[in-house]
């Protein structure tokens, strides 16, 4: 394993992944990585569920990674990249994590295997086997109503103790799980929400932040909220949170990422909001709304 920084907390950026007739918009990627890098982000991630990974073709998320890593590196923070993975033949993500070992990324987010459902003890060894053979950290990704099998917390927990294993985007949608996860990990092992709309009560239990779609938008507003909690400002981080809770519900209104593109679209931050099949484009009700939404955030920034 090759460590080039301790794990961060805070907001991570799960990217999306913008196309235009039917190819990688490599323009608007440029433009879209350096806007971010001047926000308040901890980390990008790539080709993960909001990044459409599964319909990118193996050429695409190495260009994908290139581009973003060259951006990056222009803006001189040299922002962390974690690289999605998903897929339910072990074989054939060992030989995926060969493929990218010598790629400019610093870790991999790995969701458990789909639509096999394997047992706890399934679990355990393919993500044992993932991780004996990444040249990165690994963060697990959680996320049962997608995949079909959610990871108990007493595999979790044994998953913990693996070098290489740092951490978990958690969406296991069981509030009583992820906070027995939170009372029960080990010291150093890193817990971030995927569920935008909960980002505040995951910090106030003491999450290490949020891998958050939603942070497209308001992204400042999202580490505000951690950072007052951090501050000891319950008050100020709630206040925050009142403002950000409605736009994480509208940005999910419909299948994502189509509504986060489109809003990037208006905002003029991608020069498409296209998508791959199955992913379709917003609804003509929900564009309204975006929208107006937007209007209203661009008359506030005027305002401030």
């Amino acid at each position: 394993m090759q460590t080039d920084q301790p794990i961060p907390g805070g907001v991570w950026l799960p990217l999306i992944t913008p196309f235009r007739d039917g190819e990688l918009d490599e323009k608007s990627l440029r433009r879209l990585v350096k806007h971010y890098s001047a926000e308040p982000i901890d980390a990008f991630v790539l080709g993960a569920t909001t990044g459409e990974g599964l319909t990118l073709d193996d050429d695409e998320i190495e260009r994908l990674v290139a581009v973003t890593a060259a951006e990056s590196a222009r803006t001189r923070r040299r922002l962390p990249i974690y690289l999605g993975i998903s897929g339910s033949n072990t074989r054939k993500g060992v030989a995926e994590l060969a493929r990218t070992a010598a790629w400019p990324i610093s870790g991999y987010l790995i969701a458990c295997p789909y639509y096999t459902r394997p047992s706890q003890q399934g679990l355990y060894r393919h993500f044992s086997t993932l991780a004996d053979n990444a040249a990165r950290p690994v963060l697990l990704y959680n996320i049962p109503y997608r995949t079909g099998v959610n990871l108990s917390n007493e595999v979790m927990l044994q998953l913990a103790e693996h070098a290489n294993i740092v951490g978990v985007k958690d969406c296991c949608a069981d509030p009583i799980q992820s906070f027995e996860l939170l009372r029960s990990r080990p010291q150093g092992f890193v817990v971030l929400t995927g569920e935008d709309t909960l980002f505040y009560s995951a910090l106030m239990q003491g999450a290490d932040g949020g891998i958050l779609a939603a942070a497209h938008v308001e992204t400042a507003g999202f580490a505000l909220v951690r950072d007052r909690l951090l501050a000891g400002d319950q008050s100020g981080a709630i206040s925050a949170w009142h403002r950000l809770f409605d736009l994480a519900r509208l940005l999910f209104a419909e299948p994502s990422p189509a509504p986060i593109k489109h809003w990037l679209w208006r905002a003029k931050l991608i020069d498409s909001p296209e998508l791959r099949l199955p992913m379709t484009p917003v609804s003509d009700a929900l564009a309204a709304r975006i929208g107006l939404a937007l209007a209203q955030t661009s008359r506030a920034a005027a305002c401030a």
